[in-house]
């Protein structure tokens, strides 16, 4: 048996381990990493360490850290308040304006994790205080980078565009972009549909003073909701009935009108979250080490407010993350992602060889760099669409689609950023949500989108 074929049995059963006994995947992942770079692979500590994801680690710790201290001073509900507001009280609009923001930020040019590590924690607030499910708001976070994510000026785009332009391919930037996002948008309205978006049309507009009198109950009760949750409410009747319903348990209590204030703490606090969107996009500075330098700045002023902040970091999301990728790097050092690449490319059959290769993109992608992936994969497409039988522009976008509309795996970097960013959730659960999720969209996405692009032969 080949050391490749070794490596991957051994990710099944790291997988089937972790499910089966309840142990931290990561955990495994790095003994596994361990086991098989040392003796299958021959690889000494250096090599194996080589694939943990610092970046990653530091981004992971660093957006968590600081949007904990933001939960704990209350800028977060500030800003659910405000995003009401912006929409008139309708929440079932929100989940949009997410997906929209997300995309517009990627096709402007920031990077997809950027983009999604600015926008999650806070629309994942908003899902804990208004009941929506948590799978839905983070899936519509995620799949809104990725639909704005090859615009030509992007940075997914960018790549895509200078490898395809590198290989003398015949390549469309807008093709390239318009497959994307019309994929992902479809996507998301499904998952809208699917996972309760329509039910929240039935709560109506909410008020400003049921959206701020309901935000203590709605948030505490709302953050272990699920797709069968009731959208918003207690009893999904709406907003304005919890109001009334906490005015018949506590007649004399005053409406809670602190999340319309801004404080000193919340001030800075949003000024820090503007700072880091600004550092990010205007200055391409790395999202997790700007995170870190700003909690830490914030603690300092304001200690009594994120005494616990640290406490709150999602460590086993931490721990699950690394270790998995780390488990990754040692595969891609001793070659296991080449091989299976090759053996694909190696068929003979055009046709067939396209949809493997958009499935090894999808899958090896949901648990490693979308952009690495797409920069092994298109090369190796090369020889078959020097053939003519297979369109390129249409092969190369299907590649890209496949590569990266995966991110909401808990194991890609986006998809960790949604799990460890959802506030009071039960994140076992929410991991299996998640994996599930992604799961489905390996399984699916890769076969449609080779339909609808690469049969045709478009380009």
């Amino acid at each position: 048996m080949s050391a490749e074929l070794i490596s991957i049995l051994v990710l099944v059963v790291v997988f089937v381990i972790a499910t089966t006994r309840s142990i931290n995947m990561g955990a495994l992942a790095f003994a596994a990493a361990y086991a098989v770079g040392e003796l299958v692979a021959d690889l000494d500590a250096d090599k194996i360490f080589a694939g943990f994801p610092g970046d990653l680690f530091v981004v992971l710790v660093g957006v968590t850290y600081l949007f904990a201290i933001a939960r704990a001073n209350g800028t977060t509900d500030w800003l659910v308040h405000a995003s009401i507001r912006l929409v008139r009280g309708r929440v079932v609009l929100i989940p949009w304006v997410m997906f929209v923001l997300t995309g517009a930020l990627t096709a402007i040019g920031a990077v997809s994790p950027a983009a999604v590590a600015i926008v999650a924690p806070i629309a994942l607030s908003f899902a804990a205080r208004y009941r929506i499910s948590p799978l839905l708001m983070g899936a519509m976070v995620v799949h809104g980078a990725q639909g704005g994510g090859f615009s030509p000026i992007s940075i997914y785009g960018t790549i895509v565009n200078g490898i395809v332009e590198r290989e003398k391919l015949p390549g469309n930037e807008i093709a390239l972009f318009l497959a994307s996002l019309i994929v992902n948008l479809v996507i998301a309205a499904v998952v809208f549909v699917l996972f309760g978006g329509l039910k929240l049309r039935n709560d109506g507009a909410v008020t400003e003073t049921a959206s701020v009198s309901a935000s203590s109950s709605a948030s505490s009760a709302g953050a272990g909701a699920d797709a069968k949750s009731a959208p918003a409410g207690r009893g999904g009747g709406g907003l304005e009935k919890d109001r009334e319903e906490d005015r018949k348990e506590n007649p004399s209590a005053e409406p809670e009108d602190d999340t319309t204030r801004l404080n000193p703490a919340r001030m800075a606090t949003l000024a820090a979250l503007v700072a880091l969107v600004v550092a990010v996009l205007a200055f391409d500075l790395d999202a997790g080490l700007t995170s870190i330098t700003l909690a830490v700045l914030l603690s300092t002023c304001w200690p009594e407010d994120s005494r616990n902040a640290v406490t709150q970091i999602a460590w086993p999301t931490v721990l699950l993350i690394c270790g998995v990728l780390t488990y990754v790097g040692v595969l891609d050092e001793m070659g296991t992602i080449d091989w299976a690449g090759e053996g694909v490319s190696d068929i003979g059959v055009p046709l067939l060889s396209a949809v493997l290769l958009c499935y090894i993109g999808a899958l090896v992608s949901a648990f490693a760099s979308s952009v690495g992936i797409m920069g092994a994969l298109i090369p190796l497409a090369v020889p078959f669409l020097a053939q003519g039988e297979i369109g390129a522009v249409g092969m190369v976008a299907a590649l890209a689609v496949s590569a990266t509309v995966v991110d909401v795996s808990p194991f890609s970097t986006n998809g960790a950023l949604v799990l460890a960013a959802a506030p009071g959730v039960d994140r076992e659960r929410f991991f299996r949500q998640l994996m599930m999720y992604g799961g489905i969209v390996v399984a699916v996405v890769p076969a449609v989108v080779w339909l609808a692009l690469v049969v045709p032969g478009w380009g």
